[in-house]
């Protein structure tokens, strides 16, 4: 009876269970990844962001040029009457209907030594790709004209940039 009253006090003391050496447990994880073709940009040759032929004003002024390429002054510098405006056109292509980010910045012309400041303007901000992996946009601006800028063919450039979004 001994035997059995401290086999039961040894039984109701709690002893925590130890795994077996070599226990362990596994299963299996995924790994994906999705590659979509790179995207590009390219600028159209046969276009530019053209603000016109311009008078200057005696005050400053400006003119802008819509993504449409509807160009219009401020009575300050004046656009001339039949003066040619337009819009700049880039393609982007890429990833079929993925979506994209466009960024432009501003700039300068200059010519002979005289510089004029421009603001670039966008319809959107983003962009999607076409079914087939390709679609373009314009580019507006505004150029501001300084009081009695003096006279010559002003150039220059600026930056698009495209994203993924």
């Amino acid at each position: 009876m001994k035997k059995f009253a401290l086999a039961a006090i040894l039984a109701a003391i709690s002893v925590p269970a130890a795994a077996a050496p070599g226990d362990s447990a596994f299963t299996s994880g995924t790994a994906t990844a999705t590659i979509v073709s790179p995207i590009a940009i390219s600028h159209s040759a046969l276009n530019a962001l053209a603000f016109g032929t311009i008078t200057p004003g005696t005050a400053a002024g400006s003119v802008t040029v819509t993504t449409g390429g509807v160009g219009s002054d401020d009575n300050e510098a004046n656009l001339l009457t039949g003066s040619t405006n337009s819009a700049d056109l880039f393609t982007v292509t890429g990833d079929a209907n993925r979506s994209f980010g466009i960024v432009t910045t501003g700039g300068s012309v200059t010519s002979g030594g005289n510089s004029m400041t421009f603001t670039t303007a966008l319809a959107s901000a983003t962009g999607t790709l076409s079914g087939t992996g390709s679609t373009t946009f314009n580019v507006g601006g505004t150029l501001s004209v300084g009081a009695n800028q003096a006279a010559g063919g002003y150039t220059g450039s600026y930056t698009a940039t495209v994203t993924y979004n």
